[in-house]
């Protein structure tokens, strides 16, 4: 397994977009109707390196961002809140020239993208919400987010950051490499991420995370054709919390993955991008 594999054949770029005065890593490629991928809570565009090359062939412009504070893009010395992820993700469509977009976000990007979507809907075209976070606030679930990251970014053991990224899968020895591990354990490592990590982490404490959930009424403002995608067996979410948010978003489709963690996108890329592209080819007809 290796991201450069993953991406062969496909003709991409790594570029550092001024998204409001924030210096922003991006995976861009292809052509056509923009599609953003938003990665979850400590992660990093690479979650999305098996979808890139499938949504590419089917004629979509993709750009995979690192979201505020996290990856390899700056961030405010304050609290990354949903208000701030969403102001960054549409100052990076304007520095861009992107007027609306197809947008995938998974876990944490899945927050934000459907914040962005109940409160910005011109700019949002069709929404694909991967195993996504912001609907409830289990104190287990925050717990286990915040000792698992605090742990593989404190340490310099790299297997703490293996299990940070095992902890996502239903099958890691198939989904985990050594090379994603080592994307991640360099960036956990990078002394402005160890700095900003109580910011990254601050939707892990009670309050702020009760006051940036996606409120019923939010859900309901939702008008984007709207495609929830959850693993059977996703350790951040239970499958009930996915019947709840497909019930609150109007006219939203569900699907469920069995044998299936937190990361769909990743772990059933196959099954993944027949399914989405599907679901973008309404927005063609």
């Amino acid at each position: 397994m290796s991201i450069w594999t993953d991406l062969a054949g496909v003709e991409f770029r790594l570029a550092y977009v001024d998204a409001g005065g924030m210096r922003t890593r991006s995976l861009q490629a292809g052509s056509g109707e923009a599609v953003i991928f938003l990665h979850g809570t400590s992660g990093h565009l690479e979650a999305f390196v098996r979808n890139i090359p499938a949504h590419v062939d089917a004629g979509y412009a993709c750009h995979a961002i690192d979201m505020i504070g996290h990856g390899y893009t700056a961030g405010p010395d304050a609290p990354y809140r949903i208000p701030r992820y969403v102001e960054h993700v549409l100052a990076y469509m304007d520095a861009l020239g992107i007027d609306r977009a197809h947008f995938v976000g998974e876990s944490l990007g899945g927050w934000v993208a459907g914040r962005l979507a109940a409160d910005h809907p011109d700019r949002v075209s069709r929404l694909t919400l991967v195993a996504p976070g912001g609907t409830v606030a289990n104190p287990t679930v925050m717990e286990r987010i915040r000792t698992s990251t605090r742990k593989a970014v404190e340490e310099d053991d790299i297997a703490f950051t293996r299990k940070r990224l095992e902890l996502l899968m239903f099958d890691p020895a198939a989904n985990v490499s050594d090379e994603l591990v080592e994307v991640r354990h360099q960036i956990y490592h990078q002394p402005e991420f160890v700095k900003a990590l109580p910011n990254l982490l601050c939707l892990q404490e009670m309050d702020n995370r009760l006051e940036d959930l996606l409120s019923p009424e939010q859900l309901g403002r939702i008008t984007a054709p709207t495609l929830i995608v959850w693993g059977a067996q996703n350790p951040f979410g239970d499958v009930p919390e996915a019947h709840a948010l497909n019930r609150g978003i109007p006219g939203s489709k569900l699907e469920i993955f069995a044998e299936c963690g937190h990361w769909p996108q990743h772990e059933h890329a196959d099954r993944f991008n027949a399914l989405h592209l599907d679901f973008l080819s309404g927005a063609r007809a």
